[in-house]
């Protein structure tokens, strides 16, 4: 099968997962059969997938490598002028290999699994990058990424460096007397409310800041009943500034039934902060939960 007809059956409407299938197997095959058209030259060509590894690659130094990003990859700002192969979660190989990459180095997560495994059997090199929603795991991010760049010294330097902003963070967050309960909310669409249980990365941002996740009957993300929420009844509503307050603005937020009672909202008491920043787990984890803690305590961090 040449090329372009390749090419065509991958455009054409898929008639269920087996023709999916097909497309992807058709793609592994090719680039099976093209063997060395990825080869690495003198300057290696480095696609990132994920925004903490983005920001990984830049705080390293190393930007100059990178042809590609993901769209999720959006620090530094000069990280957007790089070519963007979609969103993490939702790769298409073809897109992704379009911009001839020699070295891919994706989030742990990164998907569909079937363009992944296309990937994998490409010539290219890739490397998965884990992703950790703690301080040591930031560190290990930076050591897969450091090492896979014959970056080590660097490494660990950014490393080190980042270790002490933890320590400093911890030092602070040491002196609350009284830890708030937050209640982070990924959306209030539909007038449902999709809140974080354990195990994600708003609630790993929590313990960073010094803070409880009001919500912890359950892993991951889900839609709260009212009762729950004002079982719950959180001291604070977090949620991501996505610009234009498209989560609702305040009033929205707190004319929602299950909040209306909580201490949240007789306080006003909500925070909004950038998705990435937040939730990133990158290098600049560390000031993001501290300026968290900051917004949550205040005074009583000093």
């Amino acid at each position: 099968m040449n090329v372009s007809m390749q090419k065509f059956l991958c455009r054409e409407r898929a008639s269920g997962r087996l023709m999916t299938a097909a497309c992807f197997a058709g793609i592994a095959a090719l680039l099976m059969l093209r063997g060395t058209a990825f080869a690495a030259g003198e300057q290696q060509r480095v696609l990132s997938i994920g925004g903490a590894v983005t920001e990984i690659v830049f705080a390293l130094g190393e930007e100059d490598r990178l042809v590609g990003r993901d769209t999720t990859s959006s620090y530094p700002p000069e990280a957007e002028d790089l070519p963007d192969v979609g969103y993490m979660r939702a790769l298409a190989p073809e897109g992704v290999l379009s911009i001839r990459p020699d070295l891919i180095l994706a989030r742990e997560g990164s998907g569909p699994p079937e363009a992944i495994e296309v990937l994998k059997a490409a010539s290219v090199e890739f490397v998965e990058v884990p992703d950790s929603f703690s301080a040591e795991g930031i560190g290990e991010a930076i050591r897969v990424v450091a090492e896979t760049l014959d970056a080590t010294e660097k490494g660990d330097a950014l490393r080190a460096a980042i270790a002490s902003d933890f320590e400093r963070l911890a030092t602070m967050t040491s002196s609350i007397d009284r830890r708030k309960r937050v209640l982070f909310i990924l959306s209030t669409q539909g007038g449902r409310i999709l809140a974080s249980g354990t195990g994600t990365a708003a609630d790993g941002i929590l313990k960073l800041a010094g803070a409880d996740n009001a919500i912890t009957q359950f892993e991951g993300y889900k839609q709260l009943t009212d009762e729950a929420i004002i079982s719950a009844n959180p001291d604070v509503i977090l949620m991501m500034d996505r610009g234009g307050n498209h989560g609702g603005d305040d009033d929205a937020v707190f004319s929602q039934p299950g909040l209306k009672p909580t201490e949240a909202a007789k306080n006003r008491a909500i925070i909004r902060m950038d998705g990435l920043y937040l939730l990133g787990f990158g290098p600049r984890t560390a000031n993001a939960a501290l300026d968290l803690a900051e917004a949550l305590y205040g005074d009583e961090l000093h």
